[in-house]
C-alpha cells in the first residue's frame, strides 16, 4: 500500500505546468558565499505598469503578452539593463556593478529564525542571532529557544542534553555538519558537546524525509549545521562564560586572510569542571567534573571568477568526564564495589573536505565532491561495568546538479560510499566484544520542478548495496504548494533504513544494575534486523500583517510509522532488552507555532506540541516512557535601538510547561512542571559585549533522580529515570569580544 501511494505522488511530477508567463533568474557572478542568485532586484516590462521583483532565490515570474518585447532590469549598485525577449525561453542574467555608485550601506536586521515560503522542505533556519539568546555553550544546548527540539537531559550523572524531534530521539535524526554526515555510530551519546555554539553560524532543520543527497539514514528528519566562515568571521573573536554550577568555557576564533582566495581560521575551544555539587544529598554528584579541549583549523579557497570553493577542516577533540559518589577517587576505587563511580574518556580526529565548481557560462549547473574521516575512541567504565568503543568511519559523496530544459526543472546525481569500522567491548555480568564492518555505495537522484511562483515538488529516489543491510531502494518526495500570498501547503513522504548501534545510543543504561539481554532473531548487527520506517507529514504556513507588524503561524503534522524497531526495553526494573518489533510502532507529532512582531524590536514565539507515540513491547502495547503527551513554549525577545556608537540592551526569556510523562514499568505518570529561562545582553559597541542569564529561574528539581543511590551496587540501582532538572537553577555569565 505504502509502494502504491508513493507512485501515485511520484506521477505528480510528470505534469506539464503550461501558462502565459515569462521566468528568469537575475544573477551576480561576485556574490561571495557562491548564491549567485540576486534577491530584490526590479524587473518589468518596458512602457509598461507589469513589473515584479526577484525572490531570496533571484528567480523572478511575469505575465506575458506577444507585444511584451523588451526587459528591465535594475538593482542598486547595478547598471540598469534592457533585454529584448524573443521567445518563453527562461532566462539567466548577470548584473553588471555601476561605475558611477562607488559605495551603497544597506542595513536591515535579519529574522533570528526564518521559515522559507519558497523551500519545498518543511524547513526552519537558526541564525546566529538567535543562538546568542541562550548561554549556547555547544550544540545540544543551541535549540533552548526553538520549540521545533525538544531538549531533555539523558541521565541523572551525565549532564549531557538529549534532543527529540517529532517525538523520537536523536538516533532518527541525520545530523550533518555542512550536509556531511557527522553525529552517528560512537558519537550519538556525547557528540552534539563536541560542537562549540560560537562555531555555529546558523542551523537548519528539516521536518519529516530529508534528501536521498544525504543518505538513507534520515527517518525523522535533519539537523545540518554551517559553521562560521574564515573569510567572513571575525579576524578576532573571544568568548569567556562562567556559571554558578562551576562550569568554565572559553572560546577563542583567529581568522587570517592569506591571499585574495585563501583563508584560513584556528578555532579553540576548551571548558573546565572541577566543583563538587550535591544540591539534593543522596551522595552523587549533580553534574559532572569535567574538562575539553577542542581545536579546529579551517581552510577555504574562493575563486568567483572561475567558479571554484572548497574548504578543508582538521578538528580535535579530548574530552573527559568524571561522575559517580562525591568520595570517589578513581586512582583508589575504581573497579572496586567501596565506592561508586565513572569515568568516561573520549578522543576524537575528523577531516574533512569539500570541493565545488560552479560553471562560469552555466550557472545553473555545478558539481561537489565531499570526503570525511573520522577516528573516535571512547574508554568507559560505570561502576563495575565497562563499555569501550573504537569507531573509523569514511564517507565520500560526488554529486551533479544541472537543468532539463530549462532552469524550471532540476535535479541532482551522484554517487556515495561509506566505511564504518565499529569495535566494541561491553563487560557487565559477561565480557563480549561486538567488530562488524559496514560497506555501502549507493546511487541517487533527485529531480526538481520550480515555477518560482506556487509550485514545486522534489523527488528523489536512491539504490544503496550494503553488505549487512542489503540492496535496497530510498524514495523520498516533497511537494509544496502556494494557494495565495504568504501561504504555503506541504507534503512530503519518504523511508529510511538504519543500523542500530543499541551500546553506543543507550550508554545511560549501563548506569544501572539492569542485565542486559539481546533477545536477536539471526540479523547481522547485534543479531538483530535493521529499523526501517515511513515517515509522512503535512504542513501549512500562513504569513500576515497583524496591525502592520509581521508575524506568521504554522500547523505540522507527522507520522512516522516502523516497518521495523529495536526495541529498547526497560520496563522490567531489573533488566533492558534488545529485540526486534513484534507488532506495530508508531510516533504522531502534532505542532502550532504562532510568531508575531508586537512592536519594533519585541518578538513573540507560541508553540503548543502533542505527541502520540506507543510501542507493542513483549508486555503489551504501551505508550513512550519519559516522554511528555503536551508541551507548551514560549518565547519573549526584546531589543532597545542601538546608539550612535551601536550600544544597546536585548533581553529574553523562555517559557517550557512540560506536561505529564509515563514513568518505565508502570501506569503511573509524573506531574506537569514549568521551566523559566532568562538572559540579559548589554551591547557596548560592534566589538564587546557582556551577558548574564538564568536557567531553570524557579529552580524546579525532580525529587530522587537516583533509585537505590544508598547502595549502588545493589540490585534497585538506577540513575535513567530521569524527566525534570536534577541541579535545579544556574545562574551565567560571560563576555564578548570581536575584532573585525
Amino acid at each position: 500500500m505504502k509502494t502504491h501511494i508513493f507512485s501515485i505522488l511520484m506521477l505528480i511530477t510528470s505534469i506539464t505546468f503550461s501558462q502565459e508567463t515569462f521566468t528568469g533568474m537575475i544573477m551576480d557572478k561576485n556574490n561571495p558565499k557562491g548564491n549567485l542568485g540576486v534577491m530584490g532586484a526590479n524587473v518589468w516590462w518596458l512602457n509598461t505598469n507589469v513589473g515584479t521583483t526577484t525572490n531570496e532565490k533571484g528567480w523572478f515570474t511575469l505575465p506575458y503578452k506577444e507585444e511584451y518585447k523588451k526587459l528591465v532590469v535594475s538593482f542598486v549598485g547595478y547598471k540598469t539593463d534592457t533585454l529584448e525577449v524573443k521567445s518563453l525561453k527562461p532566462i539567466h542574467h548577470f548584473l553588471t556593478e555601476s561605475a558611477v555608485l562607488d559605495e551603497v550601506t544597506i542595513e536591515a536586521k535579519k529574522q533570528a529564525t526564518q521559515r522559507s515560503y519558497l523551500q519545498t522542505q518543511n524547513l526552519v533556519t537558526i541564525n546566529s542571532e538567535e543562538l546568542l539568546k541562550a548561554a549556547c555553550c555547544n550544540l545540544s544546548e543551541s535549540f533552548e529557544t526553538n520549540p521545533s527540539i525538544d531538549v531533555n537531559f539523558s541521565d541523572a550523572l551525565t549532564g549531557t542534553k538529549q534532543i527529540k524531534m517529532l517525538g523520537l530521539t536523536s538516533p532518527y535524526l541525520l545530523i550533518t555538519q555542512e550536509n556531511i554526515p557527522s553525529i552517528r555510530g560512537a558519537s550519538q551519546a556525547f557528540g552534539l558537546t563536541f560542537t562549540p555554539g560560537a562555531w555555529v553560524e546558523s542551523i537548519q532543520i528539516t521536518k519529516g524525509a530529508g534528501s536521498v543527497v544525504n543518505g538513507f539514514e534520515s527517518i525523522s528528519g535533519q539537523i545540518n549545521t554551517e559553521l562560521v566562515k574564515p573569510s567572513t568571521d571575525n579576524k578576532l573573536f573571544v568568548n569567556a562564560y562562567g556559571s554558578m554550577g562551576g562550569r568554565l568555557e572559553l572560546n577563542t576564533h583567529i581568522n587570517q586572510k592569506v591571499n585574495d582566495k585563501w583563508h584560513t581560521g584556528l578555532y579553540v575551544h576548551g571548558n573546565y569542571r572541577g566543583s563538587k555539587f550535591d544540591r539534593n544529598k543522596d551522595g552523587f554528584l549533580d553534574n559532572p567534573l569535567a574538562k575539553q579541549i577542542n581545536v579546529l583549523n579551517r581552510w577555504q579557497y574562493t575563486n568567483a571568477e572561475k567558479g571554484w570553493v572548497s574548504f578543508l577542516n582538521v578538528h580535535y577533540v579530548n574530552d573527559n568526564k568524571q561522575v559517580g559518589q562525591l568520595d570517589f577517587n578513581p586512582d583508589i576505587h575504581r573497579g572496586s564495589n567501596s565506592v561508586w563511580g565513572s569515568e568516561i574518556k573520549t578522543n576524537r580526529f575528523e577531516t574533512s573536505a569539500k570541493v565545488g565548481y560552479v560553471f562560469p557560462d552555466l550557472p545553473f549547473q555545478s558539481m561537489g565532491f565531499q570526503a570525511a574521516y573520522s577516528n573516535h575512541k571512547q574508554d568507559s567504565y560505570f561502576g563495575l561495568r565497562a563499555y569501550d568503543i573504537r569507531h573509523q568511519s569514511f564517507y565520500s559523496n560526488l554529486l551533479f546538479n544541472s537543468i532539463i530544459g530549462d532552469t524550471r526543472h532540476k535535479f541532482k546525481t551522484g554517487i556515495n560510499f561509506t566505511h564504518d569500522s565499529y569495535d566494541e567491548f561491553v563487560r557487565t555480568a559477561t565480557s563480549d566484544n561486538f567488530n562488524r564492518n559496514e560497506n555501502s555505495i549507493g546511487a541517487f537522484f533527485e529531480y526538481a520542478y520550480d515555477n518560482s511562483d506556487d509550485i514545486s515538488i522534489t523527488a528523489g529516489l536512491r539504490v544503496d548495496a550494503h553488505n549487512l543491510l542489503g540492496t535496497f531502494v530510498t524514495p523520498r518526495l516533497h511537494l509544496r504548494y502556494n494557494p495565495w500570498d504568504k501561504g504555503v501547503f506541504r507534503a512530503s513522504i519518504g523511508r529510511g533504513k538504519r543500523s542500530a548501534n543499541i551500546f553506543a545510543e543507550n550508554q545511560k543504561l549501563f548506569a544501572s544494575s539492569r542485565a542486559h539481554i539481546i533477545n536477536g532473531a539471526g540479523g547481522d548487527i547485534y543479531g538483530l534486523n535493521p529499523e526501517v520506517a515511513w515517515n509522512y507529514g503535512v504542513s501549512f504556513l500562513q504569513g500576515f500583517n497583524l496591525f502592520g507588524k509581521k508575524g506568521d503561524i504554522t500547523f505540522d503534522f507527522y507520522k512516522t510509522d516502523f516497518e521495523n524497531q529495536i526495541v529498547v526495553d526497560w520496563e522490567n526494573p531489573q533488566e533492558v532488552s534488545f529485540y526486534n518489533l513484534n507488532g506495530k510502532s508508531v510516533a504522531n507529532s502534532f505542532q502550532v507555532e504562532l510568531n508575531q512582531n508586537i512592536i519594533p524590536y519585541f518578538n513573540t514565539r507560541f508553540s503548543y506540541k502533542y505527541y502520540d507515540v506507543t510501542t507493542d513491547f513483549a508486555s503489551g502495547n504501551l505508550s513512550k516512557s519519559l516522554l511528555a503527551k503536551h508541551r507548551f513554549f514560549a518565547n519573549i525577545s526584546y531589543e532597545t535601538p542601538k546608539t550612535l556608537k551601536q550600544s544597546n540592551w536585548k533581553f529574553d526569556v523562555t517559557y517550557n510547561w512540560i506536561g505529564e510523562q509515563r514513568l518505565p514499568g508502570s501506569v503511573a505518570y509524573t506531574k506537569p512542571y514549568d521551566l523559566i529561562n532568562t538572559q540579559i545582553t548589554r551591547v557596548f559597541s560592534n566589538k564587546f559585549e557582556v551577558y548574564f542569564g538564568g536557567e531553570n529561574i524557579t529552580n524546579h528539581k525532580q525529587s530522587n533522580p537516583i533509585l537505590g543511590s544508598e547502595d549502588p551496587f545493589g540490585a534497585n540501582f538506577d540513575t535513567t529515570i530521569v524527566y525534570a532538572p536534577i541541579f535545579g537553577s544556574n545562574f551565567y555569565a560571560g563576555l564578548r569580544f570581536k575584532l573585525d
